[in-house]
């Protein structure tokens, strides 16, 4: 399967699709405690970040005071591609949300506030289909 580069196709082929769950970003001083399986971890000088479903943070009792929506965009995309986190940042800057960006080796992962995840997934969609629209050929 070959990552997309082109940002057209990147944009068109999004496919935005939005977790149910409720995540949230925490920081440890050692590994994740028992019974937590982050989605994304980052070491930091400060300690380890960990980007956990909620219910698993409350359960450990970790602390955190932001909870997110994880949006996933289902399009491949190659890891030197230049152009689609700024344009998502753009699109949803504009609608006044703010966005958390995480490159995996497949897929980029979104993450919004939680309380306006459907909204931030309406604004993708529509960018998406804008998009498509304007890589149709005219005629």
């Amino acid at each position: 399967m070959n990552a997309e580069r082109d940002l057209t196709r990147l944009l068109a082929g999004m496919r935005p699709e939005l977790d149910p769950g409720r995540y949230v970003f925490t920081t440890v001083d050692g590994p994740a405690p028992a019974g937590v399986a982050p989605v994304v971890t980052v070491a930091e000088a400060e300690g380890l970040t960990l980007v956990v479903r909620q219910e698993e943070a409350d359960a450990a009792g970790l602390v955190y005071d932001y909870v997110a929506g994880r949006i996933t965009l289902r399009v491949h995309s190659a890891l030197d591609a230049v152009g689609l986190t700024a344009a998502v940042a753009v699109e949803l800057a504009s609608a006044g949300m703010s966005c958390n960006v995480v490159a995996g080796f497949h897929h980029d992962h979104l993450f919004v506030e939680h309380d306006r995840a459907d909204e931030a997934l309406a604004v993708l969609d529509a960018l998406s289909r804008r998009s498509a629209d304007a890589a149709e050929p005219a005629g």
